[in-house]
């Protein structure tokens, strides 16, 4: 389980995230919502151990920030971090040596078919328009087949294509029992997708809810979305 407790990160004077808490298990999908400003990068990022907090994160009852922790641990960010000397294919080996994968090219080679980036193997970073960039910061992030991955925005500047395939993937990594964490602030590019929902609005989580809970209710996850963040509530 990754558990998420009394999350709170300051910029200076600026609280971005306020006593966060919330947890996923393996086999879910569990959807950080809310619109922009609201914590959600922040709390992935300090997930990852890229940020300092003050709470407790951890990893299968591991602390986030330990070695064995990260190796649980996938990320793809919101904005892809690549090398620009590096080919596609280049990027995929680079990942598998941090790694350590062992027979890794059958999946890399799988993983850039379904992506659409066979034929741009030997493509500089560099020379990927931004959706290229986003597919291939996608595929590095799902080649080591973490326990759980984080996705930060995924759908933004991805084709209908890549957004297809990138949701049947969220699928799969479910039925493996692996856990999926995505934060966005788009409602419809998750509404089939999620098991559990996190609403945050001011760096505070304010709606914690899981799909029976929506679907047996009398208001569509959309009607909770817009009563939370347009102050109706």
């Amino acid at each position: 389980m990754l558990n998420v407790s009394d999350v709170i990160k300051r910029y200076g004077k600026v609280t971005a995230c306020d006593r966060v808490t919330f947890s996923m298990e393996p086999g879910q999908v569990t959807v950080l919502l809310g619109p922009n400003g609201s914590g959600k990068s922040t709390i992935i990022k300090s997930i990852t151990g890229f940020l300092r907090y003050n709470g407790t994160i951890t990893v299968d009852d591991l602390p986030n920030k330990g070695v064995e922790a990260k190796r649980l641990l996938g990320y793809v960010p919101e904005m892809p971090a690549l090398y620009p000397n590096l080919t596609v294919g280049e990027h995929m080996e680079f990942i598998a040596r941090v790694y350590k994968l062992q027979d890794y090219k059958g999946y890399a080679d799988e993983l850039l078919q379904r992506f659409e980036m066979s034929d741009k193997v030997k493509k500089f970073g560099d020379e990927l328009s931004k959706g290229m960039q986003q597919k291939l910061s996608i595929c590095l992030g799902l080649l080591p087949q973490p326990r759980y991955l984080l996705f930060d925005e995924p759908m933004v500047g991805l084709d209908p294509h890549a957004i297809k395939e990138l949701k049947m993937m969220m699928q799969e990594m479910r039925k493996d029992g692996r856990g999926v964490l995505v934060s966005t602030h788009m409602i419809d590019s998750v509404d089939m997708l999620w098991d559990r929902t996190v609403i945050m609005q001011g760096g505070q989580v304010r709606a914690n809810v899981t799909r029976s809970e929506v679907e047996g209710g009398d208001k569509s996850l959309e009607d909770l979305f817009f009563e939370i963040t347009e102050g109706t509530r």
